[in-house]
């Protein structure tokens, strides 16, 4: 495969650095920016900052592309990435917890920028993500980032085999510190921007506001019981609340209380204590298997049930077209809507792949 890669640029330290690595590498490195909608900003001006992919990302990009004596181009991205738009609010609306960001590394950065390195004959398409892979006995193993608190291995584990042998991830064995250092030391325009928290088409980082226009009419009132069927107060939209969610409930119960469960049938929230959140077992669906070609018995794992959780203990069981996984110990706030993540037991770098958690009722309805 040729050296050629296309690189995307995000405007932030992370891929600007990254860019930096594979030119010095001896790659032909194209710069490609993302642009994911319409620009808010004066695009006369690149004084201004909206969060990610904004045009002052575009211009932070572009310039540290001709720094690095790169080719760049901005390409437009809105009506593909309308339907990552789409989703977030679907899934919102279906009572479920969405992740935009795996769905965009799947569909834009190693979906539609794949198309575009074939249009430009590269073999490889680079970002600034924070893992890494290696090739095993003919299969791409996606691995943790040396920087552990950085690891993004999470977001990843739904590529595939083609979309990993595509990849090239620089950062995978430096930790954020000597990222940003070395960007200091090549006085990159992006050595001190600030990392962006929000997603990225939500700036101001109110989802339920953006959730709110988006959706209108389909919003509708409801209940909210205890775990005993008693009617304790109502609320809004079950479009504005995940499970495991605690701020926000407003309503006095003379303790802590969580979103144990939300009905889409009937608009009901159900909210219980701690020990009502907890679960001792999980069911995923549309795995994606990346270190094994398929799970056909019950394997010893670390699992990943959200970006921040610490991977803990279980066993994966096969389950018709689902995965059962068992916990060691029962975890709170088992998400449907977010990703699972399956670690080997012998070496917790490795992913072994990922899934998409559902409800129990739903394995239940087709049993």
């Amino acid at each position: 495969m040729n050296k050629r890669v296309v690189v995307a640029m995000s405007g932030g330290v992370d891929s600007s650095v990254a860019a930096h690595l594979l030119v010095k590498a001896g790659y032909d490195a194209i710069g490609l920016f993302m642009r994911m909608g319409d620009f808010e900003e004066d695009v006369n001006s690149c004084d201004t900052t909206k969060g990610c992919c904004s045009f002052a990302d575009s211009c932070d990009a572009r310039a540290v592309a001709e720094s690095l004596g790169m080719p760049f181009y901005v390409l437009n991205f809105e009506r593909e990435f309308e339907k990552i738009v789409e989703y977030f609010c679907a899934e919102y609306n279906a009572g479920k917890t969405p992740n935009p960001c795996i769905h965009c590394n799947q569909a834009l950065k190693f979906g539609k920028l794949v198309d575009y390195a074939n249009a430009l004959d590269a073999g490889f398409v680079a970002t600034g993500h924070y893992s890494n892979i290696e090739q095993l006995n003919n299969r791409y193993i996606l691995k943790k980032g040396a920087d552990l608190t950085k690891d993004q291995s999470y977001a990843l584990a739904h590529l595939n085999q083609k979309q990993l042998a595509r990849a090239l991830f620089p950062l995978g064995g430096l930790t954020k510190d000597e990222v940003r250092k070395i960007a200091v030391e090549l006085n990159l325009k992006t050595k001190d921007k600030p990392e962006s928290q929000e997603i990225c088409f939500i700036p101001d980082n109110n989802y339920k506001n953006f959730v709110a226009k988006r959706l209108g009419r389909e919003i509708k009132p409801g209940v909210v019981k205890d775990t005993q069927g008693n009617i304790v107060g109502e609320h809004k939209g079950i479009q504005f609340f995940t499970v495991g969610q605690r701020k926000g409930l407003r309503i006095a119960m003379g303790k802590p209380m969580y979103v144990v469960d939300i009905d889409i049938d009937s608009d009901e929230i159900t909210i219980g204590s701690w020990a009502d959140l907890l679960k001792k077992n999980l069911f995923a669906e549309r795995m994606n298997w990346i270190s094994i070609e398929a799970l056909d018995k019950p394997v010893k794992v670390f699992a990943k049930i959200r970006y921040n959780h610490k991977p803990v203990s279980a066993i994966v069981h096969p389950f018709g077209e689902y995965v059962r996984t068992e916990f060691d110990e029962p975890q709170p706030a088992v998400t449907p809507g977010q990703a699972v993540v399956f670690y080997d037991s012998e070496d917790e770098d490795v992913v072994m792949g990922g899934g998409w958690i559902v409800k129990e009722t739903m394995i239940e309805n087709d049993g």
